[in-house]
């Protein structure tokens, strides 16, 4: 599978290299995760919202890319539409790889199968027995993104504590059907307007208040989504 994704050796991948994605691996997803780091930029063009792990109970924000399982409105013959690319759309086909036993340490992967990665053409990942340049940008932008991630958990594990993320189902109208999107949550404004001055002031030391009202607004962007559907 080419998502399978394998720990990142130079005995077994220094000849490897990467060319330049097609988006092809993200072509039938309508959701991918974002953290909170990108949202300022990611509702310009797509709602933001929030799903819930039914086995962790945890939180994650993703960005809605499509208004149905399987359609991705962002990626046309290889190429993305939009403006912005998530992170996690950016990063493969590396990846980290956890152990779940040493939670301060993470690992660079691969995925040897995706047609990103080849022996002949590409950005080459290491000069000999040393990763190039083109590598460790990369890495670095991985532990980065791992560590907004970490925070995002964080922050929305404090949205949770305060109740105020909300199960919402969605009613689209695309030609003339109507279409419910459920299983998604929204930051419920009743309660953050009747939170009390000390946790809104927590929210505002947390740098929350303007990703909370980005995500509100973004709201509006699936009426975009749905236009990108109905023109094809």
């Amino acid at each position: 599978m080419a998502n399978q994704i394998t720990l990142l050796d130079h005995a077994k991948h220094g000849d490897l290299k990467i060319t330049s994605t097609d988006f092809a691996h993200v072509a039938e997803q309508h959701i991918v995760p974002i953290s909170l780091h990108e949202i300022a930029r990611a509702v310009t063009e797509y709602p933001v919202v929030f799903v819930k792990n039914a086995e962790s109970g945890e939180f994650q924000s993703v960005v809605m890319l499509g208004l149905k399982p399987g359609q991705n409105l962002s990626v046309k013959d290889g190429n993305w539409q939009g403006l912005y690319v998530p992170a996690v759309v950016r990063d493969y086909p590396l990846g980290l790889v956890l152990n779940p036993e040493i939670k301060d340490k993470v690992w660079i992967g691969i995925r040897e199968e995706a047609k990103e990665v080849s022996k002949e053409e590409g950005a080459a990942l290491f000069d000999g027995e040393k990763e190039t340049p083109f590598l460790d940008g990369r890495k670095k932008a991985l532990i980065e993104h791992f560590e907004q991630d970490q925070a995002t958990r964080s922050i929305l594990g404090f949205l949770a504590e305060k109740e105020l993320l909300k199960s919402q189902s969605i009613t689209v109208e695309i030609a003339g059907e109507k279409r419910n999107i459920n299983g998604l949550y929204i930051v419920d404004e009743e309660k953050l307007n009747g939170l009390s001055d000390e946790d809104y002031l927590a929210l505002r030391q947390r740098g929350l208040l303007a990703p909370i009202f980005a995500h509100l607004a973004s709201m509006n962007q699936i009426n975009r989504l749905a236009r990108a559907e109905t023109q094809g």
